[in-house]
């Protein structure tokens, strides 16, 4: 009978979880998709923000951009600003979270979008330079595509102020935005029922969110679809910067080179492999000049030259000076918003000097040191201080060392041994055959 009971029980629960599914009520109207722009305007960012205006289309959602940019890097802003301003769903642009700003290309989108918010606290405009790594380019019939687009959406906007770094306030006083907000969900409750210009006429936006129970029960409210960067593209957005790229390479020379003090390839010169892959990737999407590129690589490799000399000398001065022009020089006509900054340049300069002409120096010395004591142990007889299968502690003329047996049989503790050969700062010992172990001290 308990048995039957128990059945009885999850049938109905099995049937029941369908049907409460079905009849949960789901929202009305179209889905809200928030598309978080934060960055320079770079491939994969565009990429990105291509594919979920496809999506946003094919599922008839209204678009919510969230700038937090200054413009391009290298790609058309006014290609990215047509596309938003041809959508057939609305578009609404918000500057937002603070302290977040929207200058160059992003405050086109915002020119060509349905309706444009700001949060208190942010920062609208400066227009020029639109693209960041081209600050004095002109474009061409720039102004006209401006006017069209605001017309298109029935906006006016006093553009005497577009090139002025503007407050929250002073965007609303000059019909740069019509909405302030401090977030995402209070504008989408500002903006229900309000119309949106869209090419093809207006759309009465329904974006109420559900604020209580009772309306999501009875199916009011919005559904809110968050969007952001994925974790491939986010490294691929995130290296793509003047900074990130100097950095990357930097670092990634500095781990092959500690490599040289070492007697194997290990875990720092796969690190720098990977940095410098990296940095190699972000030099595809954000050019350097070619110069300052070329003078920041030879200056390393002078720094490196004298590390191999074992010294602080005449190369090391040079490399230091080539390492300090080139990198001023390696992205010298980018946007102030992207340059880099004196302070990292100099903290970076001083760095190398110091890691090359003193600690990678030093290391390689210590070294040198350590592989002659050891060439002179070779034919020495010490003790096993541990179990060699193949490597263990071996205990030769006073000191403690590393060793591998020549011998596939292990070697037993407190065996005397006789040191064969040096492997790097490994030696290459075999069992003394006879003989008691050796006194300590030996």
């Amino acid at each position: 009978m308990r048995r039957a009971r128990l059945i009885a029980v999850l049938v109905l629960t099995a049937t029941a979880v369908p049907v409460l599914a079905w009849a949960q009520p789901t929202p009305e109207g179209p889905p809200v998709d928030v598309i978080k722009v934060e960055g320079a305007l770079d491939p994969p960012l565009l990429r990105f923000l291509n594919e979920r205006f496809d999506a946003a289309v094919a599922d008839g959602a209204v678009v919510v951009l969230q700038l937090d940019s200054s413009g391009t890097l290298g790609e058309d802003p006014l290609a990215l600003a047509d596309r938003v301003a041809s959508l057939p769903v609305p578009v609404i642009t918000w500057i937002g979270n603070v302290p977040a700003r929207a200058s160059g290309a992003a405050l086109l989108l915002m020119y060509a979008s349905s309706v444009a918010a700001v949060a208190p606290g942010s920062q609208t405009g400066p227009l020029q330079p639109v693209d960041l790594l081209d600050p004095d380019a002109a474009w061409p019939g720039l102004d006209a595509r401006i006017d069209g687009w605001l017309d298109s959406r029935g906006r006016a906007v006093d553009r005497s102020h577009e090139n002025e770094a503007l407050t929250a306030e002073l965007a609303l006083t000059y019909g740069f935005a019509e909405y302030a907000a401090p977030s995402v969900p209070d504008l989408l409750d500002q903006l229900d029922g309000a119309e949106a210009p869209v090419p093809d006429g207006t759309v009465v936006l329904d974006t109420k969110i559900a604020a209580t129970d009772a309306d999501v029960e009875a199916g009011e409210g919005v559904t809110i679809r968050f969007n952001e960067l994925g974790v491939v593209r986010r490294v691929q957005h995130g290296v793509a910067s003047p900074s990130m790229i100097y950095v990357l390479l930097l670092v990634g020379i500095a781990c092959l080179a500690f490599e040289l003090t070492q007697p194997g390839f290990g875990f720092a010169g796969f690190a720098g492999l990977f940095l410098l892959a990296l940095g190699v990737y972000g030099i595809t999407i954000v050019p350097p000049t070619w110069l300052g590129l070329g003078l920041l690589l030879v200056g390393n490799g002078l720094l490196v030259l004298d590390v191999q000399l074992r010294r602080l000398g005449p190369w090391s001065i040079a490399g230091g000076v080539l390492f300090l022009v080139g990198s001023l020089l390696v992205y010298e006509g980018v946007a102030d918003a992207v340059r880099i900054s004196p302070w990292l340049i100099g903290g970076t300069v001083l760095a190398a000097v110091l890691y090359y002409g003193f600690g990678l120096t030093v290391a390689v010395q210590s070294r040198d040191r350590i592989l002659s004591t050891q060439r002179g142990l070779i034919g020495l007889v010490g003790e096993a201080r541990g179990r060699l299968a193949p490597d263990g502690p071996v205990f030769v003329k006073g000191a403690l060392w590393r060793a591998r047996s020549l011998t596939d049989a292990p070697i037993p503790p407190g065996s005397k041994i006789r040191v064969r050969g040096v492997d790097g700062l490994v030696l290459k010992v075999e069992a003394e055959p006879g003989g008691e172990p050796l006194p300590n001290g030996v």
